[in-house]
């Protein structure tokens, strides 16, 4: 495994596109963890509007539809904000482990959700696939080019 790539073990598996984002909650696409070990997500705080914040968590459901979807307990960041402790230009990551899902009420896929509130923010996140289960690992669509 040595030999092996990074970008053959780990995946670009969700998105959202850096961008100065209105108030409002963006999501990524349903992630099927039966493909991954783990995920990581990444939550980028680029220049934060006046008394804006940023709230991200994972959410998990049944399906890729979402079907009865509900937050992953304890995978979720403390609030960013710009009033008075100048988050701006600042990230947040948040880990899970596959084994965290609900699997025993039939969980199976995750997807991030960032809120902005307040006021317009440059933000983006993406949230990394790890330890793929079959190698390559699939990238998303968004992704142009990997470089060996």
């Amino acid at each position: 495994m040595f030999n092996a790539l990074l970008s053959e073990q780990t995946s670009v598996v969700g998105v959202i596109d850096p961008d100065a984002n209105a108030a409002g909650t963006l999501t990524t696409g349903w992630i099927d963890m039966a493909t991954y070990g783990g995920l990581l997500a990444i939550i980028m705080a680029g220049d934060l509007g006046t008394s804006a914040t940023i709230d991200a968590k994972l959410q998990q459901a049944s399906d890729s539809s979402g079907t009865g979807a509900k937050d992953v307990t304890g995978k979720a960041i403390t609030q960013l904000t710009q009033a008075g402790t100048d988050k701006s230009n600042k990230q947040a990551l948040i880990n899970m482990r596959a084994e965290e899902l609900d699997r025993s009420n039939g969980f199976t896929h995750v997807r991030l959700s960032m809120t902005t509130a307040t006021a317009t923010s440059d933000s983006g996140a993406i949230v990394l696939g790890m330890r793929a289960r079959y190698s390559p690992a699939a990238q998303a669509a968004s992704v142009i080019e990997t470089v060996e």
